[in-house]
């Protein structure tokens, strides 16, 4: 009998606190379904399906109930409460799963709902991780251009944003895509740029070139406005200083004045770009 899984158990006998279940009639290892699980009308030598966890006392016990998640799989769950060695989530049972501070990739508040998966720990309990990347699989049918939704679940300095696609499959966000104020646990719809040979996903939250931009120059033109009608640097700033204002690369940036400058609806000054006037 393992913990974390589904099983169809035979009832052996009945007591005062309820079920006790078997596998076989032959097996020694018994677990109690509680008095306030049984169904009516169960007799002995009947078959129930039932989930196999741990009670707030450590005791392999089997509810009716159908939780969330089982061992090995990803589902999304509503975080309860954060408390001194985790979080707790809500996954369809009375006792709530348990995410340690050690398996949170950030930041949690009460009411966020994030893919977890489940895993037992060394001590036979069961836990909730959000480190998902070993969890999820790889996408035949999805192709290159194809727009997909998913989870931030979690973010690397080294390597990007890691989305769980459909809370299914492996996608990132690389690096040099990585949008400003993003977080784990958002929602985030993407265009699929590539896929790689292994079946993994780089996504981005980007638009193709020419319509992205078109949607930089917008967004140059609303930033200067909001500016006084100007930048305080132009394109010969470090990429650094034009991702912090502008939250796009040097060569997006680049472009999209490169596009305004030629509808003439910007100046380039020696430390500045100035928006015209009659714009």
């Amino acid at each position: 009998m393992r913990v974390g899984t589904i099983q169809n158990l035979i009832i052996s006998r009945r007591t005062d606190f309820g079920l006790y279940l078997k596998e076989s009639s032959d097996s020694e290892q018994e677990v109690l379904l509680p008095k306030n699980q049984v169904p009516d009308g169960a007799k002995i030598g009947d078959e129930l399906r039932v989930f196999l966890y741990r009670d707030s006392k450590d005791r392999l016990i089997a509810t009716l109930k159908t939780p969330r998640l089982t061992i090995g799989t990803i589902a999304r769950c509503k975080v309860i409460e954060v408390g001194k060695i985790g979080a707790f989530l809500d996954w369809g049972l009375e006792k709530d799963l348990l995410l340690p501070y050690r398996e949170m990739t950030g930041e949690l508040k009460a009411g966020m709902e994030i893919p977890v998966a489940l895993y037992a720990d060394k001590s036979d309990r069961l836990c909730a991780t959000m480190k998902l990347y070993k969890y999820l699989d790889t996408a035949s049918d999805i192709k290159k251009g194809d727009n997909v939704s998913g989870t931030v679940y979690e973010i690397s300095d080294n390597f990007g944003v890691f989305v769980a696609i459909e809370d299914k499959y492996q996608g990132l966000i690389p690096k040099r895509e990585m949008p400003n104020g993003i977080h784990v646990g958002d929602q985030i719809n993407a265009r699929v740029s590539a896929v790689k040979s292994d079946g993994k996903i780089d996504l981005s939250l980007k638009e193709l070139t020419h319509i992205q931009m078109d949607i930089d120059a917008d967004k140059l033109i609303k930033l200067m406005k909001s500016n006084g009608g100007s930048l305080d640097f132009n394109d010969k700033a470090s990429p650094e200083v034009i991702k912090k204002a502008t939250d796009m690369s040097k060569n997006e940036f680049k472009r999209a004045v490169g596009r305004l400058l030629k509808n003439g609806l910007i100046e380039i000054k020696s430390d500045s770009i100035v928006l015209k006037s009659e714009h």
